[in-house]
């Protein structure tokens, strides 16, 4: 690589990362979450628009400044119709499912997530379940983390988190 390539990518990086901040400061911080499928391939899709950026001497910051403000924008969009209307919110996002309750798996939802028992026993540990009967549920949610709900005290859940269950 000559100097002047060098320079090049440190100048493209710098610019290209620019132009990310002040389109994350225009359309907010929900522009990398992880809320919906939705979020995630526009996610990938910024990431892979960055890259080319950087890495091809042909794409100009200026295209890439262009196309990433095109993806954001259409992201902002697509989350502002899914919060106004029931028929998008329904059609584009995936409901959280229960695998897991009162200590007891719920099998069947477990397959209509594709989520093997040692996953879920993973995510048991990962939250420190120490017996299943300390589980009060686990739900996979819309966005493919998974929630675990536990206490040793019995404590009763708010119906409020298991909203959409």
């Amino acid at each position: 690589m000559t100097l002047q390539e060098t320079i090049w990518l440190i100048l493209s990086v710098l610019g290209i990362f620019t132009i990310v901040i002040v389109i994350t400061r225009i359309f907010g911080l929900r522009t990398f979450a992880k809320m919906s499928s939705f979020d995630f391939a526009s996610t990938i899709a910024v990431g892979s628009i960055l890259a080319s950026i950087i890495l091809n001497n042909d794409y100009s910051l200026l295209k890439g400044g262009i196309a990433l403000a095109t993806i954001i924008g259409f992201q902002t969009l697509f989350s502002y119709l899914v919060r106004r209307s029931d028929f998008f919110q329904k059609l584009f996002t995936n409901k959280p499912q229960l695998i897991m309750w009162n200590g007891e798996i719920q099998y069947e939802n477990l397959k209509k997530c594709n989520v093997g028992k040692d996953d879920l026993i993973a995510k048991l540990r990962e939250a420190n379940v120490h017996s299943f009967n300390e589980v009060k549920a686990v739900i996979f949610e819309s966005t493919g983390d998974v929630s675990v709900i536990h206490n040793s005290e019995n404590k009763s859940i708010d119906e409020d988190l298991l909203q959409d269950l």
